[in-house]
């Protein structure tokens, strides 16, 4: 009976981790990053494409801050289901832009992260002025649901 037990527990384990690894990244629903930025995404159109809206935490303004429109497009998903994807917000309280591209991972419990990278293009009032006006960096986002 002992014997059985065990077995039962083994095979109960592995279908539930290959389970958790088999599953595939899906980006529709509600984020947030590191810094408490919330993110939210449509589900994908027939041809990959998503629009959603962000709600950023952090600006380098004194405006005040406004949910600002998402629009962006998920790469066809290959079989292990870790899809990439890019998007744009166009802020709706600043004079710029910032383009995300990034990847969906699960991890063998099943959290969901979005890994992006962002560059993020200011205007500046005249060409000279280009060198400062953009800027780089990394968010980490996970699923709230």
């Amino acid at each position: 009976m002992g014997n059985r037990s065990f077995l039962l527990v083994l095979t109960m384990a592995l279908l539930r981790l290959s389970t958790a690894s088999a599953r595939k990244c899906e980006l529709q629903g509600l984020w947030r990053n590191q810094l408490g930025s919330n993110m939210t995404l449509s589900a994908l159109d027939a041809t990959g494409g998503f629009t959603g809206s962000y709600h950023t935490a952090v600006a380098a303004t004194n405006k005040q801050i406004l949910v600002s429109p998402l629009k962006g497009v998920q790469q066809h998903p290959s079989a292990k289901g870790q899809v990439t994807f890019g998007f744009t917000v166009q802020w709706q309280f600043a004079d710029s832009i910032t383009v995300f591209v990034g990847q969906c991972f699960v991890d063998h419990r099943g959290k969901e992260t979005l890994e992006t990278t962002w560059l993020l293009r200011e205007e500046v009032p005249s060409r000279k002025d280009s060198w400062k006006a953009t800027r780089i960096g990394t968010n980490v986002f996970t699923r709230l649901k």
